[in-house]
């Protein structure tokens, strides 16, 4: 393992850390490695480092890591930083066909990873497909050299938290298998936390992770979502928590008893080892599926670990507080409390005017069968799976989308875009979103379509969900930004412009992930200060697979500072 100027490893319970300085080079081996997890399965994984999951990166605020990816795999992939918004280097954001072609087998390539005022917990994944089922870790960004946490109090350690699930099977197969008939595909086997699913699903002490903690200390829980299809709640029992983070950026204090998190969501909490129930000190900490969907199906189990105050494990305590699967109440209760911390030290910008305004309809939708001699597609039916955004259904194009952009700018002669600039700024069609029976339109159209955005603009951004097929609640995912969240509702988002809505224009939260509530919307506003090519999809694979994604292209400002970097000298993978 090759981990350039400086590697300090620590095999923890909860993960490899790679320790970084300033400036580093560091190496992600991708190939299959058989894992055996849930009860003895064992199933051939994609692994980075043959670690399940993959090593943490460790940085410091403003630092830059340059990641070299072989891929000693059977398919090609990209890897994206999540959260991390690569300010002018798009060559280096990672999602497949939109900003490089893959990394075939037996080929390597050379991620710049440049981080500017991220702090706290983020993630990196692969961005093929459902390759990110198993090629996934965390991101540590640790406040710049001298500066401290903004807690009232220290953590005296911490504990990196990943949710995540496994297949029984190899899940390439399934997937392709599904897509080729238009069908979802079928539920994961378990949930995990750091790659073991717990007792929750009657498995053996081998198959679950254990979390040291010594009492009375307090310690800084790095959690993120790498579940799939599901949001989550999670808590600990006999716990109280405090959620100080989300998505690389400070939240004012939250204290709670539980936390719903979406997937590609990040949260920071803290926790006090201070608890004594009836002599226990074993507390597994669980997490619990979360689904407002009306019929689709998913996995209802629970992942488990153990909070463990030392010595050995026995009968450790259940949490009985954690919400029911269904439990909408619970989930908005807890997405309402998020405020930035906004403070001196950790200022927020939010745009006060508005100078491009986007309104956008989420949807899942149909197609009609395509397949040939009469056989059956597995769609509601007979018909194919699509999603939608603004009614149309996202195809990835054979070429890279940023390098066409690019070489069209610079080149005097270069080949067709593989794209249309028409991605239109409101639903082509106005309806009733959240009315009962909007069967008529459920067939969208297909396209690749992007939405150019002028350098320096300020803009909102309406996600509207609507009641067109089965209606949940969808995680939307900016690359490239992190937005500020101004606005939420359940129903119709009332688009006259002399409206006053009562959008929180002080202390919003920062976030690059964000869930649209199911029949409800959500508003985000940014400034369009990093200039590029921006992937933007729902962040439930069953949805971003069938289309529920587009692309926003914010372009070159004046000046040099404002335009895009020159792609790197060694070249781009090829198509």
């Amino acid at each position: 393992m090759d981990l350039g100027l400086a590697f300090l490893g620590y095999l923890f319970l909860d993960g490899l850390f790679l320790c970084l300085a300033a400036e580093h080079e560091i190496t992600f081996d991708l190939r299959e490695k058989v894992v055996t997890s849930l009860c003895n399965k064992s199933e051939s994984l994609l692994l980075v480092n043959e670690s399940y999951p993959g090593p943490t990166l460790r940085v410091r605020k403003g630092d830059t890591a340059y990641i070299t990816v072989n891929n000693n795999g059977l398919y090609g992939l990209t890897v994206h930083w999540h959260g991390v918004k690569q300010p002018r280097n798009p060559w280096s954001d990672g999602p497949e066909y939109i900003t490089q072609c893959p990394i075939q087998p037996g080929n390597s390539f050379t991620y710049k990873v440049i981080f500017s005022d991220e702090e706290g917990t983020l993630w990196w994944h692969a961005h093929s497909d459902w390759t990110r089922a198993t090629v996934y870790g965390a991101i540590v960004v640790e406040p710049a050299e001298g500066k401290l946490y903004p807690f009232d109090k220290q953590p005296d350690g911490e504990h990196i938290i990943i949710l995540g699930e496994w297949y029984n099977g190899y899940l390439r197969t399934m997937v392709e298998a599904a897509m080729r008939i238009g069908a979802d595909v079928a539920p994961s086997d378990a949930y995990t936390i750091n790659g073991q699913p717990g007792f929750s699903n009657d498995c053996y002490i081998e198959n679950i992770t254990i979390f040291e903690v010594a009492r009375g200390s307090t310690y800084l829980l790095r959690i993120v979502s790498a579940v799939m299809n599901e949001e989550m709640f999670f808590g600990i029992a006999g716990h109280n928590i405090t959620v100080v983070g989300q998505d690389g950026a400070y939240l004012k204090p939250i204290p709670t008893s539980y936390i719903m998190i979406s997937p590609g969501q990040t949260m920071d909490v803290l926790v006090t080892a201070n608890n004594s129930i009836d002599g226990h000190t074993s507390y597994y900490m669980v997490a619990t599926p979360y689904s407002d969907s009306g019929g689709a199906p998913f996995n209802e189990k629970s992942t488990s670990a153990v909070l463990n105050y030392g010595g050995l494990i026995y009968n450790p305590l259940y949490p009985e507080f954690l919400p029911d699967p269904k439990n909408t109440e619970a989930a908005d209760a807890f997405t309402k409390q998020r405020k930035a911390l906004a403070t001196e030290e950790h200022p927020i910008d939010v745009p006060q005017e508005v100078d491009e305004r986007i309104f956008i309809t989420i949807s899942v939708n149909l197609l009609p069968c395509n397949l040939p001699d009469g056989e059956k597609c597995g769609g509601p039916g007979g018909n194919m799976h699509a999603s939608t955004l603004n009614n149309i259904s996202f195809q990835n194009p054979s070429v890279d989308i940023l390098q066409a952009y690019y070489w069209n700018l610079t080149a005097s002669t270069a080949p067709p875009l593989p794209f249309d600039t028409d991605f239109p700024a409101f639903p082509p069609v106005p309806f009733n979103y959240t009315a009962g029976d909007n069967a008529q339109y459920q067939f969208p159209s297909l396209g690749t379509k992007v939405r150019m955005i002028e350098y320096g603009q300020r803009v909102e951004i309406v996600f509207q969900g609507t009641n067109i097929g089965n209606p949940e609640n969808h995680p939307i995912h900016l690359h490239g930004y992190s937005f500020y969240v101004v606005g939420r509702g359940i129903g119709n988002f009332d688009t006259d412009p002399n409206y006053k809505h009562d959008y929180n224009l002080i202390d919003p939260p920062r976030v690059n992930t964000i869930g649209v509530p199911k029949n409800g919307w959500v508003a985000i506003r940014f400034k369009a200060d990093n200039p590029g090519v921006w992937f933007m999809h729902c962040h439930l694979e069953k949805h971003a697979i069938y289309g529920m994604a587009g692309v926003l292209i914010v372009k070159d400002g004046d000046n040099d500072q404002e335009k895009m970097l020159p792609p790197p000298k060694d070249g781009m993978p090829k198509c």
